[in-house]
């Protein structure tokens, strides 16, 4: 039986805050994976999550599974959350960022995203693509490095 999604949007909200408080506590260093997913235009894909920052764009991503490597993970992570499969995935960078008690240690993977993106309602609330010289003004700074560090391992 699934959740109600107003329910589960709450749940994922108290779960988030949760692991943030025990990671501060451990002092954790916490394995992600970014996704800078393209469509044939160039245009980056970003999400808007229920349960964090929910005003903000950001790009698609989550955590490393044990033994799983980066581009692994990035095309998990974006068929779970968008729906969309990825294709010529490329590693390109890591990305370190303290996260004031705990640190976020990132792979970068970009590569083209095939499939019109949908959001769950659940974790995700939002999905679209941008140009990258044009991104809503509500995407974050995180964001905004993170895709600047793909348009320089393009050049």
């Amino acid at each position: 039986m699934r959740l109600p999604s107003p329910l589960h949007r709450a749940a994922l909200r108290l779960a988030h805050r949760l692991r943030l408080a025990w990671w501060r506590w451990r002092r954790a260093t916490v394995l992600g994976c970014m996704v800078v997913a393209r469509n044939s235009a160039g245009h980056v894909l970003l999400v808007r999550h229920s349960y964090q920052q929910s005003e903000a764009w950001m790009l698609p991503g989550g955590g490393l599974g044990r033994g799983e490597s980066p581009v692994a993970t990035a095309r998990r992570e974006l068929a779970e959350e968008t729906g969309c499969t990825l294709h010529e995935a490329v590693h390109f960078a890591d990305h370190r960022r303290d996260r004031g008690g705990w640190i976020n240690q990132l792979a970068l993977v970009t590569g083209l995203a095939e499939g019109q993106p949908r959001p769950d309602g659940r974790e995700l609330l939002d999905a679209a693509f941008f140009p990258p010289e044009a991104l809503p003004a509500q995407t974050t700074a995180a964001t905004r490095e993170m895709i600047a560090l793909w348009l320089a391992s393009e050049r």
